[in-house]
């Protein structure tokens, strides 16, 4: 088997800020808790520490909860991301090539049928599909959330329809940039413009802010997802892998 990381790295800087504590650091911890010193240990080092003093469950590569949506949806308390089934974080991938949709034109329902029809797939539930925008190119640049096509709330409406519980995307956000939608929805006094596919009251998980996913055929290969396992949390990290045989 082939795997292929859809990942971002997690460091410190925009996303996280990480305190690094060295072999020499871990030298002096154990030093002061066990009174065992350097020449009683391998190379006179002890252990290497990282301490996350700053980090956001939607920093970095992340799969949002439906509890990050909505409080309650169709009806029912929405589940936190220690909810949510296993079986939905393992499944056949699809690749949606969307490279060519200009910054804030959502894609459609219709766009993902022609998408479909055209890579020859058909989904089935569990699928998990991935929306190849492109914007991943900018992950380091200061503009990357104001970047994006984004998905509207139909098409969400469709995969959701489809059986697919777990769809991504590599920008920064599921729905258009934020401030795009704000401005509209402030302009046009209207409910349902902003966050229109996140607010679409359906119990559906996102991938946000994939990368590579270039090396992707449009289908033939699983997905890995799984989240942390955070107690209540609207949110979590995801080491997400394609694997494709050989």
């Amino acid at each position: 088997m082939k795997f292929i990381d859809l990942s971002t790295t997690i460091a410190h800087g925009r996303d996280a800020e990480i305190v690094y504590h060295d072999h020499a650091d871990g030298s002096r911890q154990i030093e002061a808790l066990f009174k065992v010193t350097p020449d009683l240990m391998h190379a006179g080092e002890g252990w290497a520490v990282e301490e996350f003093t700053r980090f956001s469950t939607h920093a970095s590569t992340h799969i949002d909860a439906p509890w990050h949506y909505n409080s309650r949806i169709q009806g029912r308390p929405a589940q936190t991301v220690d909810e949510l089934p296993l079986e939905w974080f393992f499944g056949e991938g699809v690749v949606l090539e969307m490279r060519h949709k200009a910054e804030n034109d959502p894609v459609t329902a219709a766009e993902v049928r022609v998408e479909l029809e055209r890579i020859g797939r058909r989904l089935k539930p569990l699928d998990i599909v991935l929306v190849r925008t492109g914007r991943d190119a900018f992950y380091e640049e200061p503009d990357y959330m104001q970047k994006g096509c984004g998905v509207t709330a139909e098409a969400t409406h469709y995969l959701y329809e489809q059986g697919v519980r777990v769809m991504g995307i590599d920008s920064w956000g599921w729905d258009r940039p934020l401030f795009r939608q704000a401005e509209e929805a402030v302009a046009e006094k209207k409910a349902g413009v902003f966050w229109e596919a996140h607010q679409a009251d359906l119990a559906y998980c996102q991938i946000e802010r994939l990368v590579n996913l270039a090396p992707l055929p449009p289908f033939g290969f699983k997905v890995a997802c799984f989240p942390l396992k955070i107690k209540g949390g609207s949110a979590a990290p995801a080491r997400v892998v394609a694997i494709l045989p050989d």
